[in-house]
This record gives C-alpha cells, structure tokens and sequence, in this order.
C-alpha cells in the first residue's frame, strides 16, 4: 500500500494545468484542487445526498492524476483516451497496494451513476470557477468560469457561480 500512497502524494506537487497554461505563476495543485472541491462539497450538499459517499467522491475524483497527469481538453486528448489513461492509472496504483475500495468509488464516481456523483462532478468545475475568481487579477479567466457555467444546473450551485460572476464583472 505504501507504494500506492507515495504515488498519491504526488498530487501535493503536481500543478493544474489549467493554470499553468494561462501563465498562472505557482498554481494550485491537484490535491490543493481536490481539497476545494472537498470543502465546497462540505459547504454545499443537499442533505438528501450521503456526505461520506460525496467526500469521497471529491478526494478522489482526481486520483490517477498521479500518474497519468492533469490533461485538459487544450491538450488534444480524446476523452475516451484520457479516461482510458486514467483507468490504466488506477489499475496500476491497485498493484502497488491501494485498497480496492478506493478503486471501486472512482470506478463509481467515473461512471456518474449517482446523483453525489453527479453533484460532485458539478462542484468540481464550481471549484474552478472560484479559484478563477481567485486568480482573476493575475491572468484571463473568463474560459474557465464560462466552462463551469456549462457544466452546472443544480441550483444553489447556479447561486454561487453568479456570485462568481458579479464579482468578475465588479473588478472590470
């Protein structure tokens, strides 16, 4: 398991690219990310919905960033061969030791069959838009906020990610 989690770790180091693209000097991280998209599941969460199934689901909905890396849809990877990757990536971290329950909730957070992971998958591209806002003084970002705006219905979702917007609007 060790080698499993030594692996992991290295979301600590691993930039998003996102941000990396647009000239963002030392970007958030992909675990930096997973833990926004953690607090934010916290912050937001019907109480309809299973919290420890949630959080999960936003620990690790990035996993296998580790060692298959962060692409973006600007890299020019097909979906199917980026998911592909990232399969491969989570099989490989299952051999060196990461528990098969781990395995099993990305499975099930990938296959978005649950309406946490369907909710989860939303806050993820929130999260982008609020650090958006956060690095809006250093860099363009209305892309990013303008891809979580495709991505997001749920409503108190649809709430903050106005907020978002007004306050983008507010510093022009």
């Amino acid at each position: 398991m060790i080698l499993a989690l030594v692996e992991a770790i290295r979301l600590k180091a691993l930039d998003r690219a996102g941000w990396v693209r647009v000239g963002i000097a030392h970007p958030e991280s992909v675990a930096a990310h997973s833990w926004g998209v953690s607090l934010l599941t916290l912050a937001f969460l019907p109480p309809e919905l299973d919290r420890g199934r949630a959080l999960a689901y936003a620990t690790l909905h990035d996993l296998p960033e580790c060692l298959a890396g962060d692409v973006t849809p600007h890299d020019g990877v097909s979906a199917q061969a980026k998911h592909d990757a990232e399969r491969a990536a989570m099989t490989s971290l299952e051999a060196r030791g990461l528990p098969p329950h781990l395995v099993s909730l990305w499975t099930a957070y990938e296959a978005q069959n649950d309406p946490e992971a369907r909710f989860v998958q939303q806050v993820d591209k929130l999260e982008m838009a609020l650090q958006a806002l956060a690095y809006s003084d250093r860099a363009k970002v209305d892309e990013f906020v303008d891809s979580a705006a495709s991505r997001i219905d749920h409503p108190s979702l649809l709430t903050v990610l106005e907020e978002i917007r007004r306050q983008l609007a507010d510093q022009r």
